[in-house]
């Protein structure tokens, strides 16, 4: 009986010890949250392999990113062994559609044989952004692998300044989403400022779009291109809503409206209303910034993108990039039939985005980025073979900073932090830690896509051409990623010149890699 009374003090008084760690460290923003009580999580994924193998489900089978994926993402953002024992767990013979990369023997390109080769290779994009157009501010963005639009409100401060600062870690883009430009996102990184219907961080305090308010925007932060929004995949055609128990006055000060009161953002735009003055609103923007202007959209009906397609050709006006998220792509808050049913999953939208500007012989003028799940090298290789020439990574740069796919983002109680404005759950991101991981995980992307590009034999992967893949039908059929989308031999590619210009970029920047000595019979 002694010794019980002594235990019940002593094990009360380590678990208040354990809880003033979890809550005073800031490594892990689950466990600064919840105390003690985050600490359950970890246990039950250190078992959870061998839970899912013999209870629940396999590495492959969760969704929207399996365990496999969410693993190599958390591996690479901790920087700890991202590799898998033992061979692949997918069922590659009987998954129709699953894409095979097809490496040469003797190719041009020759990889280094150091484990960490390429861990911190500068990999810029093959095109000048707005060179085609003659835009003044025209530049080479110095990372294919940029940040995705994820608005401050639709995710914490704490996680926007994460993700800044891990993109001024990286060298990459951060695009600002549609909520405004915030004070997290003046953190170092630099920027894609992204106009949405509500013009939000550039509208008069009647909620119009003003011009002088964007030039002093574009003035005060590291903005490198405009970025339209025009729809995005997971709810096209639909407008947004932030509650008004969300917005903050940060927020709205960020984004020009009333604190306390709910936010939405239009379905349409009221600069423009078809093409043609799409086009003309395009050219004012980069008339009077001299940055880059683009656009960015899902794909559904074809007819849009024909008639813009048309009018560039004939009328000299046009954007200077494209971004096309896939129906497959986050958000934080939709219907489920939009994010189910609505728009093309990213390879036959881009395909066929791509095919509408080559069929016009447009597709070398136009800077092409993709989304939707292209944060994980498979899929980003592809579509780096279909012309895309960047990638932008958006709910695996959340996972990197401790996104653990709760699937909690509309409910505003996120367990880390990342995707929520409660102040207790947000404090638990630490910005200055999570950076890190954020960069880790964009630089350790780009080292597998270089990777893969050198076991296909070419320098860098927007040189990946649709011969590089096949897309299975099954176990004993196969075809060639061009005839799946209708591509010319000569497409998905850049142009002879910006071809020539990023292999002299890539050969003087990266070390080819080698054999051991040869021998002597080798040698006569």
């Amino acid at each position: 009986m002694t010794w019980a009374r002594r235990a019940v003090p002593a094990a009360a008084a380590a678990v208040a010890a354990l809880a003033a760690h979890d809550l005073l460290q800031r490594r892990h923003a689950l466990l600064r949250n919840f105390p003690v009580l985050g600490r359950a999580r970890y246990l039950l994924e250190s078992i959870g392999p061998e839970l899912r193998q013999y209870i629940v489900a396999g590495n492959n089978e969760e969704r929207p990113f399996t365990r496999d994926q969410r693993r190599w993402v958390y591996a690479s953002a901790k920087m700890q062994n991202n590799y898998f024992g033992f061979g692949t767990d997918n069922d590659i013979e009987y998954t129709p559609g699953y894409p095979i990369i097809k490496h040469r023997t003797f190719g041009r390109a020759v990889p280094p044989s150091s484990p960490a080769a390429g861990h911190d290779v500068w990999l810029p994009c093959a095109k000048v952004l707005g060179a085609a157009r003659g835009r003044p501010k025209a530049f080479r963005p110095d990372s294919v692998v940029n940040i995705s639009g994820m608005s401050f409100g639709s995710l914490s401060g704490n996680a926007v300044e994460a993700l800044n600062r891990g993109a001024a870690l990286a060298g990459c883009l951060q695009n600002t989403g549609e909520g405004g430009l915030s004070p997290y996102h003046r953190r170092g990184g630099e920027l894609i400022f992204q106009i949405g219907t509500a013009y939000f961080g550039c509208r008069d305090e009647h909620g119009r779009f003003s011009l002088n308010r964007l030039r002093d925007v574009v003035a005060g932060a590291p903005v490198r291109a405009l970025e339209i929004k025009l729809s995005q995949g997971a709810k096209p055609s639909l407008g947004g809503l932030l509650p008004g128990a969300k917005v903050s006055a940060e927020i709205a000060e960020t984004r020009g409206i009333l604190p306390g009161r709910d936010c939405v953002s239009p379905s349409r735009h009221a600069e423009f209303s078809d093409c043609d003055s799409l086009l003309d609103w395009v050219e004012l923007l980069a008339a009077e910034t001299g940055l880059p202007v683009g656009i960015k959209s899902a794909v559904g009906d074809l007819t849009f993108w024909s008639e813009l397609a048309d009018l560039m050709r004939d009328t000299g006006r046009g954007v200077d990039f494209v971004t096309v998220d896939g129906g497959e792509a986050g958000t934080g808050a939709a219907p489920l039939i939009f994010t189910d049913s609505v728009s093309l999953p990213f390879q036959q939208g881009f395909a066929r985005v791509y095919r509408t500007f080559a069929e016009r012989g447009l597709h070398e003028q136009v800077v092409f980025a993709g989304a939707g799940k292209l944060g994980l090298p498979d899929n980003a290789i592809v579509a780096f073979a279909l012309g895309c020439d960047m990638v932008n990574v958006g709910r695996e740069a959340m996972l990197a900073i401790g996104c653990i796919q709760a699937q909690k983002c509309h409910t505003d109680t996120c367990p880390t932090g990342v995707a929520t404005q409660n102040r207790w759950l947000a404090r638990g991101l630490d910005p200055a830690l999570k950076s890190v991981r954020a960069a880790n995980y964009v630089r350790t992307l780009r080292r597998d896509l270089m990777k893969v590009a050198e076991a296909c034999g070419v320098e860098h992967p927007g040189l990946i051409a649709t011969d590089a893949v096949e897309m299975l039908d099954g176990r004993t059929a196969s075809t060639p990623l061009a005839e799946v989308h209708g591509y010319r031999p000569e497409w998905g590619l850049p142009s002879a010149a910006d071809r020539a210009e990023i292999v002299q970029l890539m050969t003087a920047e990266v070390p080819q890699g080698g054999s051991a000595p040869p021998s002597a019979t080798a040698q006569r």
